[in-house]
């Protein structure tokens, strides 16, 4: 026992300021919240104590015209659509660099960019790319589509009821898809290119190769660009913030948030911040237990 003791020691010395900061201002404030969610604070009446998972039940029950409901069903259409799009140009992009495309630098910096764009800058942008007016007004994509032709695919976006979230998720994909991209691309260099020599020599297409060989070698890259993507959608907030702004047909549980603690209801806010952070560990927890169990076969 004395002898692990003065085994740890020294780390914990070491780390506890770290820990000390991690323990008030992460778990800390997690137990507050918690704690504030199964009061009944209100700054508009007088407060009643704690009344459980009252606030919880009432989100699903008694919601004003099921706004949680809806906002829920926004993040499923956003978070289907961009992890789609993101996987799907991100992976294009990092086939067609890791073919040994000409000028592979400069198309990787190209696809890279967006990334270093912030999200209120971005969505200030695309507000304007697809919602600037239509037919004979028509700016942005809209004028596009009048120039090509295609004047029937005008719309204006944001405000559309069923292209609405869909819609949202291209500033987010045009934004991320590089940094799937990134993690692909660093993917398909780590597969042994003896391994690609040994199929090519068997005789495999281009697409079996990809299909049975490099694509089956690239699951845990796969698998964490899933998750990573699936977190950032869940707490999307200043692109679309900065798109639509907190117009209801849009709105997302995070922008729900931030509505409700302007009505001063902090213990509903708690509410909906403690159902996202659960719905958050429930993609990141399992992943994290998949990558210590493969650390420790390694």
């Amino acid at each position: 026992m004395r002898h692990r003791m003065r085994r740890w020691a020294p780390a914990l010395i070491v780390l506890s300021p770290s820990l000390l900061l991690l323990a008030v201002f992460v778990y800390g404030l997690i137990g507050w919240t918690v704690n504030l969610s199964l009061q009944d604070k209100h700054n508009a009446r007088p407060a009643a104590g704690y009344v459980g998972p009252d606030n919880y039940t009432n989100l699903f029950t008694d919601d004003i015209n099921d706004r949680f409901v809806h906002s829920l069903k926004n993040l499923g259409i956003f978070t289907v659509v961009f992890i789609g799009g993101a996987m799907l140009l991100g992976v294009l992009w990092a086939v067609l660099l890791e073919r040994g495309v000409r000028g592979e630098g400069f198309f990787r910096a190209v696809y890279l960019f967006p990334m270093a764009v912030s999200f209120v800058a971005s969505g200030v942008v695309w507000r304007w790319l697809m919602n600037a007016g239509t037919g004979d007004n028509a700016g942005g994509l809209n004028a596009v589509f009048n120039g090509l032709g295609l004047g029937f695919l005008e719309n204006r976006w944001w405000t559309d009821p069923d292209w609405g979230m869909a819609a949202m998720a291209v500033p987010a994909i045009w934004q991320l898809a590089g940094y799937v991209m990134a993690l692909f691309l660093a993917g398909f260099r780590g597969i042994p290119t003896e391994l690609r020599e040994a199929a090519l020599m068997d005789g495999c297409s281009t697409f079996q190769l990809y299909r049975h060989v490099l694509f089956p070698q690239l699951t845990p890259v796969a698998l964490s660009a899933l998750i990573i993507t699936g977190h950032m959608s869940m707490k999307m907030f200043d692109l679309i913030m900065s798109v639509s702004g907190p117009q209801y047909l849009t709105e997302v549980p995070a922008v729900y948030v931030w509505q409700t603690l302007l009505t001063n209801d902090q213990a509903k806010a708690a509410a909906i911040s403690i159902l996202l952070l659960i719905a958050v560990a429930l993609v990141i927890v399992p992943y994290l237990i998949h990558v210590n169990r493969v650390e420790k076969r390694s």
